[in-house]
């Protein structure tokens, strides 16, 4: 029994090691600060008072009328993140339209916050995504059509393709109500300033006036 004191201690303190932890990220960085006076936003956003809360707040109206898609891309991702729909804060969770137009791509891209669940509300979508090194880089896909549901795991690179010959239309719901959204291309060759050639020609295995001619283009935003 004189052991029974030492025990209740140890399970005591994993008890509170497993229920703490640090918040989930919801913005690329923040900087420590050791002054209030210069401080911006914890993680975001800060809450509007509870008791002032109406049910506009919690009201989002920009899913009614498709997205442009007459782009390079052909499509149009109209996102539903905290940033549009302020009632999403600390929820955990978000969404967005996308439009396509027959042969548009929703290019390779990344979130790095949160795992995203794609359902495809018209149309037929080659969508896929690739595993981490540890799994070889293997690649993922899938032909889906309407009704069909597709998940796409936190941080990995994954796209869609409507390779339909009408247009189409998907919703995703991202687990993070700002998932944040990294375009592969975007992110690598129309970066600012930009990646220096020296790292991408030997990154790619290309030559420079190749990498040169890359960087030069205009690298479309469709979010």
């Amino acid at each position: 029994m004189k052991f029974l004191p030492i025990s209740l201690l140890i399970m005591a303190l994993a008890t509170a090691t497993a229920l703490a932890y640090d918040p989930s990220a919801l913005q690329d960085f923040c900087v420590a600060m050791n002054s209030v006076s210069c401080a911006v936003f914890l993680n975001g956003k800060f809450c509007k008072d509870p008791k002032q809360v109406t049910a506009d707040d919690l009201l989002f109206k920009g899913f009614k009328y498709p997205g442009n898609s007459a782009n390079s891309l052909e499509s149009k991702v109209t996102p539903a993140f905290v940033d549009q729909f302020p009632g999403l804060n600390t929820l955990g969770i978000s969404m967005a339209r996308i439009d396509f137009a027959p042969g548009g791509l929703n290019p390779p891209h990344t979130h790095p916050r949160g795992t995203e669940i794609l359902v495809v509300a018209e149309g037929t979508l080659l969508v896929g995504f690739i595993t981490s090194n540890q799994l070889n880089n293997t690649l993922l896909t899938k032909v889906l059509y309407k009704g069909d549901v597709f998940v796409f795991p936190i941080g990995l690179i994954h796209f869609q393709l409507n390779i339909g010959n009408t247009s189409a239309l998907a919703f995703a719901t991202p687990s993070s109500q700002n998932p944040g959204v990294i375009t592969i291309a975007n992110a690598v060759f129309g970066s600012k300033p930009p990646i220096s050639a020296d790292v991408l020609t030997k990154a790619f295995q290309l030559d420079k006036k190749v990498i040169d001619y890359l960087q030069a283009q205009f690298w479309y935003d469709h979010n």
